[in-house]
Protein backbone atom coordinates (compact mmCIF):
# COMPACT_ATOMS: atom_id res chain seq x y z
CA UNK A 1 0.00 0.00 0.00
CA UNK A 2 1.65 3.44 -0.69
CA UNK A 3 2.35 6.18 1.80
CA UNK A 4 -0.01 9.17 1.92
CA UNK A 5 2.30 12.26 2.53
CA UNK A 6 0.72 15.93 3.76
CA UNK A 7 0.76 17.25 0.32
CA UNK A 8 -1.34 14.18 -0.95
CA UNK A 9 -3.70 14.56 1.95
CA UNK A 10 -4.16 18.23 1.49
CA UNK A 11 -4.56 17.57 -2.20
CA UNK A 12 -7.00 15.04 -1.76
CA UNK A 13 -8.91 17.07 0.70
CA UNK A 14 -9.37 20.06 -1.60
CA UNK A 15 -9.89 17.81 -4.26
CA UNK A 16 -12.97 16.72 -2.10
CA UNK A 17 -14.15 20.14 -1.51
CA UNK A 18 -14.03 21.18 -5.04
CA UNK A 19 -16.28 18.56 -5.91
CA UNK A 20 -18.46 19.70 -3.02
CA UNK A 21 -18.50 23.16 -4.35
CA UNK A 22 -19.17 22.29 -7.82
CA UNK A 23 -22.11 20.14 -6.52
CA UNK A 24 -23.15 23.04 -5.23
CA UNK A 25 -22.78 25.84 -7.72
CA UNK A 26 -25.30 23.23 -10.43
CA UNK A 27 -27.84 22.29 -7.69
CA UNK A 28 -31.39 24.22 -7.86
CA UNK A 29 -34.67 23.91 -6.62
CA UNK A 30 -37.50 22.29 -9.04
CA UNK A 31 -40.46 24.09 -8.14
CA UNK A 32 -41.49 27.14 -5.91
CA UNK A 33 -39.72 27.12 -2.83
CA UNK A 34 -41.25 28.11 0.71
CA UNK A 35 -39.17 29.48 3.68
CA UNK A 36 -41.36 28.74 6.86
CA UNK A 37 -40.57 31.74 9.55
CA UNK A 38 -42.00 30.46 12.89
CA UNK A 39 -42.80 33.94 14.00
CA UNK A 40 -45.37 36.76 12.88
CA UNK A 41 -44.57 39.31 10.23
CA UNK A 42 -42.31 42.08 11.07
CA UNK A 43 -39.99 40.96 13.79
CA UNK A 44 -35.91 40.28 13.62
CA UNK A 45 -37.07 36.13 12.63
CA UNK A 46 -39.47 37.38 9.99
CA UNK A 47 -37.03 39.90 8.48
CA UNK A 48 -33.69 36.90 7.94
CA UNK A 49 -36.95 35.39 6.72
CA UNK A 50 -37.26 37.85 3.92
CA UNK A 51 -33.61 38.46 3.42
CA UNK A 52 -33.50 34.67 2.44
CA UNK A 53 -36.40 34.22 0.26
CA UNK A 54 -35.49 37.55 -2.09
CA UNK A 55 -32.07 36.38 -2.52
CA UNK A 56 -32.89 32.62 -3.04
CA UNK A 57 -35.82 33.93 -5.53
CA UNK A 58 -33.58 36.59 -7.24
CA UNK A 59 -30.52 33.71 -8.00
CA UNK A 60 -32.51 30.61 -8.55
CA UNK A 61 -35.39 32.59 -10.66
CA UNK A 62 -38.15 30.20 -8.54
CA UNK A 63 -40.89 32.11 -6.25
CA UNK A 64 -39.94 31.62 -2.98
CA UNK A 65 -42.69 32.54 -0.24
CA UNK A 66 -42.29 33.17 2.87
CA UNK A 67 -45.12 31.37 5.13
CA UNK A 68 -45.18 32.87 9.13
CA UNK A 69 -46.79 30.01 11.26
CA UNK A 70 -46.08 32.01 14.63
CA UNK A 71 -46.89 30.33 18.08
CA UNK A 72 -45.60 28.34 20.62
CA UNK A 73 -43.09 29.64 21.20
CA UNK A 74 -41.76 28.76 17.59
CA UNK A 75 -42.64 25.67 18.31
CA UNK A 76 -45.91 25.35 15.80
CA UNK A 77 -43.87 26.59 13.05
CA UNK A 78 -40.49 24.27 13.55
CA UNK A 79 -43.30 21.65 14.20
CA UNK A 80 -44.87 22.22 10.60
CA UNK A 81 -41.58 22.36 8.87
CA UNK A 82 -40.75 19.55 9.39
CA UNK A 83 -44.06 17.45 7.67
CA UNK A 84 -42.79 18.62 4.23
CA UNK A 85 -40.66 16.55 2.11
CA UNK A 86 -36.72 16.33 3.18
CA UNK A 87 -35.68 17.94 -0.48
CA UNK A 88 -34.00 21.28 0.02
CA UNK A 89 -36.98 23.32 -1.08
CA UNK A 90 -39.28 23.99 2.44
CA UNK A 91 -36.30 25.51 4.57
CA UNK A 92 -36.83 27.02 8.47
CA UNK A 93 -35.51 29.77 9.61
CA UNK A 94 -35.20 29.05 13.23
CA UNK A 95 -33.87 31.45 16.04
CA UNK A 96 -32.56 31.13 19.78
CA UNK A 97 -35.60 29.71 21.17
CA UNK A 98 -37.17 26.80 19.10
CA UNK A 99 -33.39 26.06 17.72
CA UNK A 100 -31.74 25.60 21.24
CA UNK A 101 -33.67 26.65 24.59
CA UNK A 102 -36.74 24.77 23.62
CA UNK A 103 -34.72 21.44 23.53
CA UNK A 104 -34.36 21.57 27.63
CA UNK A 105 -37.10 24.07 28.72
CA UNK A 106 -39.74 21.78 27.47
CA UNK A 107 -41.02 18.38 28.27
CA UNK A 108 -41.92 16.44 25.26
CA UNK A 109 -41.04 18.42 22.44
CA UNK A 110 -42.38 17.32 19.48
CA UNK A 111 -38.81 17.19 17.14
CA UNK A 112 -34.96 16.46 18.64
CA UNK A 113 -31.69 18.81 17.14
CA UNK A 114 -31.04 15.46 14.73
CA UNK A 115 -34.16 16.76 12.69
CA UNK A 116 -32.62 19.82 11.30
CA UNK A 117 -29.71 20.20 9.16
CA UNK A 118 -28.15 23.72 9.62
CA UNK A 119 -27.36 25.76 6.46
CA UNK A 120 -26.30 29.71 7.50
CA UNK A 121 -26.26 31.99 10.24
CA UNK A 122 -28.39 34.87 9.44
CA UNK A 123 -28.71 37.64 12.85
CA UNK A 124 -26.90 38.24 15.44
CA UNK A 125 -28.13 40.76 18.43
CA UNK A 126 -26.86 41.24 21.61
CA UNK A 127 -29.59 42.32 24.85
CA UNK A 128 -28.46 44.87 26.93
CA UNK A 129 -28.54 45.34 31.21
CA UNK A 130 -30.94 48.47 32.04
CA UNK A 131 -31.69 49.80 35.44
CA UNK A 132 -34.43 52.12 36.78
CA UNK A 133 -32.61 55.25 37.76
CA UNK A 134 -33.62 55.04 41.22
CA UNK A 135 -31.48 52.18 41.86
CA UNK A 136 -28.29 53.10 43.71
CA UNK A 137 -25.64 51.43 41.61
CA UNK A 138 -24.35 53.20 38.31
CA UNK A 139 -21.35 50.76 37.40
CA UNK A 140 -21.67 47.00 37.16
CA UNK A 141 -19.86 46.09 40.17
CA UNK A 142 -22.04 48.55 42.30
CA UNK A 143 -24.75 46.67 40.87
CA UNK A 144 -23.24 43.43 41.77
CA UNK A 145 -22.80 44.66 45.21
CA UNK A 146 -26.25 45.50 45.66
CA UNK A 147 -27.75 42.40 44.44
CA UNK A 148 -25.53 40.59 46.91
CA UNK A 149 -26.42 42.23 49.87
CA UNK A 150 -29.98 42.47 49.48
CA UNK A 151 -31.12 38.83 47.76
CA UNK A 152 -34.05 37.86 46.39
CA UNK A 153 -34.96 42.04 46.73
CA UNK A 154 -34.84 43.43 44.07
CA UNK A 155 -36.91 42.42 40.70
CA UNK A 156 -36.07 41.83 37.37
CA UNK A 157 -38.51 41.69 34.25
CA UNK A 158 -38.82 40.18 30.70
CA UNK A 159 -40.61 39.13 28.00
CA UNK A 160 -41.84 35.67 29.38
CA UNK A 161 -40.49 32.24 31.28
CA UNK A 162 -37.91 30.34 29.14
CA UNK A 163 -37.74 33.85 26.75
CA UNK A 164 -34.06 34.94 25.99
CA UNK A 165 -34.30 38.35 28.37
CA UNK A 166 -35.28 36.24 31.28
CA UNK A 167 -32.10 33.61 30.62
CA UNK A 168 -29.62 36.09 30.03
CA UNK A 169 -30.87 37.50 33.77
CA UNK A 170 -31.01 33.63 34.94
CA UNK A 171 -27.42 32.82 33.97
CA UNK A 172 -26.00 36.40 34.61
CA UNK A 173 -27.71 35.66 38.34
CA UNK A 174 -26.06 32.17 38.29
CA UNK A 175 -23.07 33.28 37.60
CA UNK A 176 -22.47 35.93 40.31
CA UNK A 177 -23.81 33.86 42.74
CA UNK A 178 -26.44 36.20 43.52
CA UNK A 179 -30.34 36.20 43.44
CA UNK A 180 -33.63 38.68 42.54
CA UNK A 181 -36.88 37.92 41.57
CA UNK A 182 -38.26 37.40 37.81
CA UNK A 183 -41.59 39.24 36.83
CA UNK A 184 -42.42 37.42 33.85
CA UNK A 185 -44.98 39.45 31.24
CA UNK A 186 -46.82 38.78 28.26
CA UNK A 187 -43.82 40.45 26.10
CA UNK A 188 -41.36 42.85 25.81
CA UNK A 189 -43.09 45.95 25.90
CA UNK A 190 -45.49 45.63 29.19
CA UNK A 191 -42.10 44.93 31.08
CA UNK A 192 -40.31 47.68 29.99
CA UNK A 193 -43.21 49.88 30.44
CA UNK A 194 -43.48 48.26 34.37
CA UNK A 195 -39.82 49.29 34.21
CA UNK A 196 -39.90 52.67 33.27
CA UNK A 197 -42.24 52.94 35.90
CA UNK A 198 -40.46 51.83 38.54
CA UNK A 199 -42.52 48.64 39.45
CA UNK A 200 -39.43 46.01 38.62
CA UNK A 201 -35.59 47.23 39.07
CA UNK A 202 -34.01 46.09 35.90
CA UNK A 203 -34.34 43.96 32.83
CA UNK A 204 -32.37 42.55 29.79
CA UNK A 205 -33.93 43.88 26.90
CA UNK A 206 -33.20 44.48 22.91
CA UNK A 207 -30.81 46.85 22.66
CA UNK A 208 -32.84 48.90 20.38
CA UNK A 209 -35.58 49.07 22.28
CA UNK A 210 -34.03 50.51 25.25
CA UNK A 211 -31.48 52.97 23.57
CA UNK A 212 -33.54 55.81 23.76
CA UNK A 213 -34.72 55.03 26.52
CA UNK A 214 -31.11 55.04 27.53
CA UNK A 215 -30.21 58.59 25.89
CA UNK A 216 -32.90 60.20 27.34
CA UNK A 217 -32.02 59.34 30.86
CA UNK A 218 -35.08 57.24 31.84
CA UNK A 219 -33.14 54.46 31.96
CA UNK A 220 -29.54 53.51 33.11
CA UNK A 221 -27.70 50.45 31.27
CA UNK A 222 -24.85 48.56 32.24
CA UNK A 223 -23.48 47.03 29.39
CA UNK A 224 -24.43 44.62 26.54
CA UNK A 225 -24.77 40.68 27.07
CA UNK A 226 -22.72 39.93 23.81
CA UNK A 227 -19.05 38.64 24.10
CA UNK A 228 -17.84 42.17 22.12
CA UNK A 229 -19.22 45.30 22.36
CA UNK A 230 -22.10 46.39 19.81
CA UNK A 231 -20.55 48.56 16.83
CA UNK A 232 -23.79 50.71 17.26
CA UNK A 233 -22.75 51.61 20.12
CA UNK A 234 -19.52 50.78 21.09
CA UNK A 235 -19.28 53.10 24.34
CA UNK A 236 -21.16 50.20 25.77
CA UNK A 237 -19.20 47.62 27.41
CA UNK A 238 -19.92 43.87 27.22
CA UNK A 239 -20.86 43.22 30.70
CA UNK A 240 -18.03 40.33 30.79
CA UNK A 241 -15.52 43.31 30.52
CA UNK A 242 -16.51 44.43 34.00
CA UNK A 243 -16.53 41.81 36.17
CA UNK A 244 -14.36 38.49 36.41
CA UNK A 245 -17.31 36.25 37.28
CA UNK A 246 -18.74 36.79 33.73
CA UNK A 247 -15.29 36.20 31.90
CA UNK A 248 -17.66 32.75 30.12
CA UNK A 249 -21.05 35.50 29.68
CA UNK A 250 -22.11 35.75 26.44
CA UNK A 251 -25.62 35.98 25.19
CA UNK A 252 -27.17 37.07 21.48
CA UNK A 253 -30.13 36.77 20.30
CA UNK A 254 -29.62 34.98 16.72
CA UNK A 255 -32.00 33.87 13.98
CA UNK A 256 -30.51 30.85 11.50
CA UNK A 257 -31.55 29.52 7.97
CA UNK A 258 -31.81 25.16 8.70
CA UNK A 259 -32.89 22.62 6.41
CA UNK A 260 -34.20 19.06 7.25
CA UNK A 261 -31.67 16.50 8.09
CA UNK A 262 -31.88 14.10 5.17
CA UNK A 263 -32.15 17.04 2.96
CA UNK A 264 -29.33 16.83 0.05
CA UNK A 265 -25.97 18.27 1.06
CA UNK A 266 -26.17 19.78 -2.52
CA UNK A 267 -29.17 22.33 -1.70
CA UNK A 268 -27.23 22.32 1.90
CA UNK A 269 -24.83 24.06 0.40
CA UNK A 270 -26.33 25.84 -2.56
CA UNK A 271 -28.14 27.87 -0.27
CA UNK A 272 -25.36 28.68 2.32
CA UNK A 273 -23.38 30.26 -0.91
CA UNK A 274 -26.07 32.59 -1.13
CA UNK A 275 -26.77 33.75 2.00
CA UNK A 276 -23.52 34.51 2.27
CA UNK A 277 -23.88 37.10 -0.58
CA UNK A 278 -26.87 38.14 0.56
CA UNK A 279 -25.85 38.97 3.61
CA UNK A 280 -22.73 41.06 2.21
CA UNK A 281 -25.22 43.03 0.65
CA UNK A 282 -24.66 47.37 2.53
CA UNK A 283 -28.60 47.32 1.90
CA UNK A 284 -29.08 44.10 4.32
CA UNK A 285 -26.19 45.58 6.53
CA UNK A 286 -28.63 48.38 7.18
CA UNK A 287 -31.64 46.74 7.98
CA UNK A 288 -30.38 45.06 10.28
CA UNK A 289 -28.39 47.50 11.99
CA UNK A 290 -31.72 49.18 12.45
CA UNK A 291 -32.66 46.74 14.97
CA UNK A 292 -29.09 46.56 16.42
CA UNK A 293 -28.57 43.32 14.91
CA UNK A 294 -25.43 42.27 12.60
CA UNK A 295 -25.44 39.94 9.76
CA UNK A 296 -23.93 36.58 11.10
CA UNK A 297 -21.97 35.18 7.96
CA UNK A 298 -21.13 31.23 8.60
CA UNK A 299 -20.26 28.21 6.50
CA UNK A 300 -22.52 25.02 7.10
CA UNK A 301 -19.91 23.90 9.86
CA UNK A 302 -19.33 27.14 11.25
CA UNK A 303 -23.07 27.09 12.39
CA UNK A 304 -23.67 23.66 12.98
CA UNK A 305 -20.76 24.38 15.85
CA UNK A 306 -22.53 27.04 17.02
CA UNK A 307 -25.99 25.95 17.44
CA UNK A 308 -24.03 22.67 19.65
CA UNK A 309 -22.76 25.70 21.21
CA UNK A 310 -25.98 27.51 22.03
CA UNK A 311 -27.88 24.52 22.51
CA UNK A 312 -25.29 22.98 25.30
CA UNK A 313 -25.07 26.34 26.90
CA UNK A 314 -29.03 26.88 27.78
CA UNK A 315 -29.36 23.07 28.47
CA UNK A 316 -26.87 23.43 31.17
CA UNK A 317 -28.50 26.86 32.42
CA UNK A 318 -32.18 25.86 32.45
CA UNK A 319 -30.94 22.74 34.68
CA UNK A 320 -29.23 24.35 37.05
CA UNK A 321 -32.24 26.61 37.21
CA UNK A 322 -34.93 23.88 37.30
CA UNK A 323 -37.10 25.47 34.89
CA UNK A 324 -39.26 22.86 32.99
CA UNK A 325 -42.52 23.75 31.24
CA UNK A 326 -45.50 22.29 29.51
CA UNK A 327 -46.40 22.40 26.15
CA UNK A 328 -50.03 23.91 25.25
Amino acid sequence: MPSLNRRSVLGAAAALAATSRARASTWRPTRPMRVIVPAPAGGITDIGGRIVAAQLQAAWGQPVVVDNRAGGGGIIGTTEFLRAAPDGETLLVGNIGPQAIAYTLFRELPYAPTAFAPVSGLIRGPNVLVLHPSVPATTLPEFIALLRSRPGALNYGSSGIGQSPHLSGVWFLQLLGATATHVPFRGSAPALTDLLGGNIQFMFENLIAASQHVQAGRLRALGVTSAERSPLFPDLPALRELAPELASYDVSTWVGLFAHSNAPAEAVAACNAEIRKALAQPDNASRLAQTGSQAHVTTVEQFGDFVSRETAKWRDVIRREGLVMELT
